[in-house]
């Protein structure tokens, strides 16, 4: 069967977005061993055969899905808010921003999907991708600070990015934003300061404009 790999006109972009979509919201309420195909093309309200049009399987729309995340939530436009703070010590506090702006919209696929890693392949492959995406991030936010010489002791870049990326937990959000009712805004300020008093060297220069 043929695969329409790029949507080229507005009907088959429509269809394509509301597949997306509807393996969002199915994910969201129902959980990842709800999402199947047959699924996702009933809550979307096309055709199983049109689902198939679209996406050759259900890893290929589940990663799909996992790039639509990205777009729909800008989430590249708040990491370029880190990548362009004018010092590490800046972009750390940033991070954290980043954190409190973008995970809690995410946070309901992602606990899904979190959820059915250890059972289903294809959220295996979501989780995977997504945690590599985190340890990238904070590898290369760690380095930046060890290369400016504000990476406290006993820190290594290396070990430092390995708890970063510990700390950005969905738990330790959940069990803030939600059990405790942290609205972002608190949750971003807290750690960021958590991440500023752990993380960065006593004096190190800082240019924040917060």
């Amino acid at each position: 069967m043929t695969t329409i790999r790029e949507p080229q006109n507005a009907r088959s972009r429509r269809t394509r977005e509301a597949l997306l979509n509807a393996a969002r919201r199915l994910i969201e309420e129902e959980g990842f061993e709800a999402t199947t195909m047959a699924a996702v093309a009933e809550r979307a309200g096309v055709s199983t055969r049109a689902l198939y049009l679209h996406f050759s399987s259900r890893g290929d729309l589940l990663t799909t899905l996992y790039r639509h995340l990205g777009a729909t939530e800008d989430i590249q436009a708040s990491l370029d808010r880190v990548w362009n703070s004018p010092d590490a010590v800046s972009a750390v506090e940033e991070w954290a921003h980043h954190l409190a702006r973008v995970h809690p919209r995410i946070m309901a696929v992602s606990r899904a999907v979190q959820a059915a890693c250890r059972t289903d392949p294809d959220a295996a492959a979501m989780h995977e991708a997504a945690m590599r995406g985190w340890h990238l991030g904070s590898t290369r936010l760690m380095t930046w600070l060890a290369d400016e010489g504000a990476l406290a002791p006993p820190w290594t870049a290396g070990s430092a990015a390995d708890m970063l990326w510990g700390l950005m937990s969905w738990d330790l959000l959940e069990r803030l934003t939600v059990d405790k009712g942290w609205p972002a805004e608190k949750y971003g300020t807290h750690m960021a300061e958590l991440f500023l008093a752990t993380f960065v060297r006593k004096a190190a220069p800082r240019t924040s404009s917060r």
